[in-house]
C-alpha cells in the first residue's frame, strides 16, 4: 500500500486511509502522501471530496498537520505542503511545530483519545527514504548503462565493441582476435584516452 502504483487513483487511498481509523494506517499516512505528492497525483480536494463526514474532513486536516511536522522534522518540503503551510491558523502552526519537538524527543503524538508511535512514524519514513534512494541509484546506474552503450556503438562496430569489453574484463583473445584488436580497435583506444582530444571534444558540446 506504500507502494506507488499507477493503477491506483492514490487520492482514493488517501481518503480511505483516512476514513480507516486504523492508527497504524494512519502512522504511515505520510508515506502515502508523499509518494502522491512525488508523482504529482495528489489533489487535496479530490480526497477531500471522498471524505462525507465532517469528523473524516478533520482527521484528514489533523494528518496533514501530521505530515508537515514529519516532514520538517526530516527538513523536507513539497510544493503542496509550502501553499497549505501558509493558510495554517495560529494554533495549527504551533501544533505542527509541537508534534516536530515530539518526534525529535520519541514523546508520543496525540489528538483527542488517539495516540501515535514517533519511533514507527520515523520508522515507516526513513524506510520510504531508503527505497527511494535504492530506485534513484538503479535508475542512474540503468541510464549510465544507457548511455555508455550509445557511446561505444558510435565509436565500434558491434564486433570491436566484443573485442573492447572482452580486453577490459581480461578475457583471453585468440590470435585473430588480437591482431584486429591491435590493427582497429586499440588505436581508437589510444585517442579516447587523450586527454587533450577529450577536453576538446567538451568544449565542442558546450558551444
Amino acid at each position: 500500500m506504500f507502494e506507488p502504483n499507477e493503477e491506483l487513483d492514490v487520492n482514493e487511498t488517501l481518503a480511505e486511509a483516512v476514513k480507516s481509523r486504523d492508527t497504524r494506517l494512519w502512522e504511515g499516512f505520510p508515506v502515502l502522501l508523499a509518494n502522491a505528492a512525488d508523482t504529482y497525483q495528489f489533489a487535496y480536494d479530490l480526497v477531500e471530496k471522498q471524505l462525507s463526514a465532517q469528523d473524516d474532513k478533520d482527521r484528514f486536516h489533523r494528518l496533514l498537520l501530521l505530515s508537515l511536522s514529519l516532514y520538517a522534522f526530516f527538513h523536507l518540503s513539497f510544493s503542496w505542503s509550502s501553499r497549505y503551510k501558509k493558510q495554517l491558523s495560529s494554533d495549527d502552526a504551533a501544533l505542527v511545530k509541537q508534534w516536530r519537538n515530539d518526534l525529535a524527543h520519541n514523546r508520543t503524538l496525540a489528538w483527542g483519545d488517539v495516540d501515535l508511535d514517533p519511533e514507527r512514524l520515523k520508522g515507516l519514513f526513513e524506510l520510504y527514504f531508503e527505497q527511494n534512494a535504492d530506485k534513484s541509484r538503479q535508475r542512474k546506474e540503468k541510464y549510465e548503462e544507457y548511455s555508455l552503450a550509445f557511446a561505444l556503438s558510435q565509436m565500434f562496430s558491434p564486433k570491436q565493441k566484443e573485442l573492447f569489453k572482452k580486453r577490459l574484463e581480461g578475457l583471453p583473445l585468440t590470435k585473430t582476435e588480437q591482431e584486429y584488436y591491435s590493427r582497429s580497435v586499440k588505436k581508437k583506444v589510444v585517442a579516447l584516452a587523450n586527454a587533450e582530444l577529450h577536453g576538446l571534444a567538451r568544449k565542442l558540446l558546450e558551444k
